[in-house]
This record gives C-alpha cells, structure tokens and sequence, in this order.
C-alpha cells in the first residue's frame, strides 16, 4: 500500500502537537478529536473504518470499522485533504502532556505495534488493525488488554506518550521489564511477554501490580513514562471523589488539616 509523502513539524515541549503540511491532492487521517486547526483549503472529512485504502465497499468499511471497535477506538476516523492551491496545513494534538514520536514505518519493518490509545495521525493510507496478543499470559494478565493496535503502511505515523520517551534499540537477546503501561510501540520483530513479579509481598505493598512486561529484542521499543492510567488514577486519588475535602494538599499539614474540619 502507498501512503501520501507528508511533510510535518512538531511544535511543544510538555503539550506538544504536530503540524503536516499537505501538497494538492494529499491527506492525513486522524484520530478522531486530535484535529487542533486547520488551513482554508482542507476539507475534513469523516469516515466509517479506518480510513484506508484498501477498504471498498460496505464490507470493507465494516470490517475496518470492528478493527477499531475491538481496540476499544471510536468506529470513526477523520480524513483532512488539501483540495486548494498550493501547500495547506493540518495539526493536530494529544490530549494529555507527553511527546509526539513520529515514526517512519519501512524503518520497523511496515508494521508497528502500539497501545490502543498511543495513534495520533499518519498520512492518508495508513491501515490501522489489530494484533492479538500470541501469549494468553499477556493478553489477560497484562492491564492493558488483549489487543494491540497495529499500524501497516510504507509513510510516516504519529503516536503519542505520556511524560518523557525512552526510545531503545534492543539486541538479538537483548530484555528489558518494563511497567505494562509505560509500553508505548514496538516493532514486531519485538518479543512481548508478561510475567508475574514473582514476590506477592512486592506485589500487594510495592505499588507495582502483579505483572510486569517483557520485551526482547531485537528491534526498536518506545516506552512512557507517565501512562494515562496512572495519571488518572493520581488525580481521582487526590480529588474529593477520592476521599480529599480540601485544597490543602500542597500544604504542610497536607491530608491531616481534614482532622481539624468542624462539621
């Protein structure tokens, strides 16, 4: 499959986005809510799948479209074609602090494995399907769920981590245990396992979970260093839906200044 030559710009630090510039007749597809602004010229367009160009007919599209239903993704994707004149621009943004890594597909081999939520944008012909987890270990015990998204082509995609990015070769051999939710993409010729930490003790009271993944080289692996989960769940955490009442959680009586409350 031949995706569209993109030219693009990555603009941030902590909150980045990414700027594609598109020649007359080019496109980009996007997740849906990743558009950040668009030049006149660029008609948007939404489409029922992944937006592919293999997809013809109803089937097609149906079947492109349980692809993302599987991975727990909206069944839409959004498509954003240049039909001025001259060069138009696109950008889009992620929706939680981190880094955008853009990733040049022939690099990995055409097929990059990622997280369900990791895909931003690709250029038009990108196929955006599903690889299941080859160990029912992984797949069931791994926090992150059974099915990873994988993205085929021959351009340029864009995906996004949380906090900062460790981007790592692995030699032939060559592991690293890793958090489950700090994987952000890997190439397939990548080993991805979970196995259990073997010490409930460490697993009950070192905040670690049950299960840590696995990678084995070789080939290129992306991790994050603040998964969205965790993030959340420190902000639930330190919410009054968690159990604060107050502000004061910057203070230095911090959580105690709640025993001094008068009803």
């Amino acid at each position: 499959m031949t995706m569209d030559v993109v030219d693009y710009e990555i603009f941030g630090d902590d909150m980045q986005y990414v700027e594609v510039e598109l020649d007359p007749g080019e496109a980009a597809v996007g997740e849906a809510g990743t558009m950040f602004y668009m030049q006149d010229g660029i008609q948007m367009d939404t489409i029922f799948g992944d937006g592919s160009a293999q997809q013809s007919g109803f089937m097609g599209k149906l079947m492109g479209a349980g692809k993302r239903l599987l991975t727990g993704e909206s069944l839409f994707t959004t498509v954003f074609v240049n039909q001025g004149m001259g060069k138009k621009r696109v950008a889009f943004s992620a929706a939680y602090p981190g880094k955008i890594i853009p990733v040049h597909l022939p690099d990995v081999g055409g097929t990059l494995l990622c997280q369900k939520d990791a895909f931003l944008c690709a250029a038009k012909g990108v196929s955006l399907g599903i690889a299941f987890q080859k160990k029912l270990g992984a797949g069931f015990f791994g926090g992150e769920g059974f099915i990873l998204q994988k993205l085929d082509g021959d351009g340029l995609a864009f995906i996004h981590a949380g906090g900062a990015i460790m981007e790592k070769t692995l030699q032939p051999g060559e592991t690293l245990r890793v958090d489950t939710g700090c994987v952000v993409a890997f190439a397939p010729t990548v080993d991805f396992d979970i196995q259990y930490v073997g010490n409930i003790k460490s697993a009950l009271f070192g905040g670690e979970g049950l299960f840590f993944a696995t990678l084995r080289g070789p080939g290129k692996v992306w991790l994050q260093s603040l998964p969205l989960a965790r993030l959340a769940n420190r902000i639930v955490g330190a919410s009054k839906v968690g159990g604060s009442k107050g502000g004061e959680q910057g203070s230095v009586l911090g959580g105690l200044g709640n025993l001094f409350e008068q009803e």
